[in-house]
This record gives C-alpha cells, structure tokens and sequence, in this order.
C-alpha cells in the first residue's frame, strides 16, 4: 500500500461515496473492496481492512438509529418491534458462526481465487438489486410471526456465511430475510443493523487475528464511511437516489472488470 496523504484523502473521499450509498441502498463494499486492491492492498488484506471501516460505519448508523428510536411516541412501538427483537435473538448465533466460517474460507481460497469470487458477486449482487425483489415486493411480505424458528437461524447463518466472506451486499440480503419474516423495511432494517454489526465485528476480530488488517488505510476508509453515512439522506434528495445509483452501478461494473483481468 503506497503511503501519502493524497492516498488518505482519496480513501476517505472513496468512503465518503461508499457510506452514502449504503445510506441510501447499501452495496458500498463493492465500491471499497477493489479501490483498496487497485491501491495496492492484497485482496485478503483489503477484504480485512474493509471491515475495519464497514463497523465504524455501523456503529455511527447503530447510534443514528437509537437515536431516532428515542424519539418515537410509544405508542407507535407495537407488536411488529417485538418481532423485530426476536428475529434479532434467533439471528444471533448463526449470524456469528457463519461470519467465521466465511472468513475462514475467504483466506483459504486465496488472493486470485478471491478476486475472480468477488467480480462474479458484484455483477451478480448489483444485477439482483436492479431487479429490486424487497422493493417491489417480489418476496411475499407474510404477516409476523408470533415465534421464529430453524428456517430463519438457517437463513441467518447463510447470511452470516456470505457476510464473513466478503461482506459487500449483505444488507440486501438480511432486507430479503427480515421482509420474508414479516417485517417491513423500516423494523427489518434495524435488525440490518443489527446484524452487520453483529457479523462485521466477529470477523474484523477474525481478521485482525490472522493479521489481515491494515489499520490506518482502514480508519481513513471508515472516517469517511461514517460521515457518509450521517450525509447520505441529504446526498439523495439533492441529486436524487436514482442518479446516486446508477453512478454507482456504472463504477461497480468497471471495478468488476478490472479485477477480473488483473493479475
């Protein structure tokens, strides 16, 4: 990794767009993962890194949304907040089990292999979220149910498996369980939340164990993640979250392609 300070400022300026696209749809880590590879970072060490500024991000959204829970009437809390609850018990478990287990497969299979995985998934995952299956309701909203069982831990720990390996995307995935369970997207993103959270930490300490993190490029990259995240909302209604999208989708296609033939 070069060092510099222009180095540091594209980093957070980078963070900056990735936060404010999660806020906005989420999939910042498609944009973060192979800026830290074209900079130099070897893909298991970005991949590591990357989670570093993902649970700064989470930790600032975590507090944002308390926040704003704090402010509700009482009364609006309801039966659909107890549910939300419990799918966050029952996550639990599985959700950190399968980060392991997917951050342990992400360092085995190796830097190349690892590279051609990711491209796949950013086609793969963007050309998913074009189709907007959670948006447009394509996954049937059922009523909540009044207890969760091996269904959703088995869910739970496939997302856990997926967000261990390579974190990007993973929130559109946790939207499709918590909307197949019931919930509506303002319950079922905070148990999003939640859950990136939950995984992100477990595997940051994976990955810091093995010592896979590059903890500076990892703070620049995560300062701006969080001051994009508190600016996103704004970001979308001055230029609008469809223009934000489709920049994004255009710069997540490039990177796609220039993973695939790198070295």
């Amino acid at each position: 990794m070069m060092d510099g300070f222009l180095n540091y400022t594209m980093l957070a300026g980078v963070g900056l767009v990735a936060g404010a696209f999660n806020t906005v749809a989420g999939g910042g880590s498609f944009l973060t993962l192979p800026f830290l590879m074209v900079l130099g970072l070897p893909a298991t060490e970005a991949n590591g890194t990357n989670r570093l500024a993902v649970i700064l991000q989470s930790l600032t959204a975590f507090w944002e949304f308390r926040r704003s829970s704090g402010r509700r009437d009482g009364d609006r809390e309801g039966n659909g907040n107890e549910m939300a609850r419990r799918l966050a018990v029952i996550a639990t478990i599985p959700t950190i089990l399968g980060s392991l287990l997917g951050a342990w497969i992400s360092l085995a299979v190796g830097d190349q292999a690892f590279k051609k995985i990711l491209s796949i998934l950013m086609v793969a995952v963007t050309v998913w979220t074009l189709w907007d299956p959670v948006g447009k309701k394509k996954i049937s909203l059922r009523a909540p149910e009044s207890r969760y069982g091996a269904t959703h831990a088995l869910l739970f720990l496939l997302v856990g498996l997926y967000g261990g390996f390579v974190q990007a995307g993973v929130g559109f995935l946790i939207l499709a369980v918590t909307t197949y369970s019931g919930l509506d997207l303002v319950r079922g993103n905070a148990v999003k939340v939640f859950s990136v959270l939950l995984l992100t930490g477990v595997s940051l300490v994976f990955f810091a164990w093995h010592g896979t993190i590059d903890w500076s490029v990892g703070l620049a990259l995560g300062a701006g993640s969080s001051a994009g995240g508190l600016l996103g909302a704004r970001l979308s209604v001055r230029i609008g979250a469809t223009w934000i999208q489709r920049i994004v989708i255009a710069a997540v296609f490039l990177f796609a392609i220039v993973l695939w033939i790198s070295d």
